[in-house]
């Protein structure tokens, strides 16, 4: 079989993606936190239901963010954003604050006692606590 540049290129894109897709996600907490939560806990935080911690998301169109809420609330990007119309129209809850990259979330959390937020498995150091990993 013989490959030309463009075909080894799209492979190699649809590998990359691939990847970022099956990576584990964190999901982090203040290091001093004492906070036990379970992926229904989770699910409850970021759609504004339970307010025992305080969430940070990932910004719109990131790989992960939208892998996340795939994961544990069984959304998509664009039922997000209808779920999150409504909440705000309603007067029923607010979104997240919006951090650029794993680097902002895991500062901000790290900043907040009662912070909670999401980013790749392989960013996770001792300045933040893990709770939970979600694929």
């Amino acid at each position: 079989m013989k490959f030309n540049t463009k075909t080894l290129l799209i492979s190699l894109s649809l590998l990359a993606v691939s990847s970022v897709a099956i990576a584990d996600i964190a999901v982090i907490a203040n290091s001093n936190s004492s906070a036990s939560v379970s992926q229904k806990d989770v699910k409850k935080i970021f759609l504004g239901k339970k307010t025992s911690m305080t969430p940070v998301d990932q910004k719109d169109g990131n790989a992960i963010r939208d892998t996340f809420y795939q994961s544990v609330a069984k959304k998509d990007a664009s039922q997000m954003k209808a779920y999150w119309s409504k909440m705000i129209f309603s007067g029923k809850a607010i979104p997240p604050e919006v951090s650029e990259d794993d680097a902002a979330v895991k500062a901000w959390v790290a900043k907040n006692p009662k912070g909670i937020g999401y980013i790749d498995s392989s960013s996770v150091d001792n300045s933040v606590k893990v709770l939970l990993t979600v694929k």
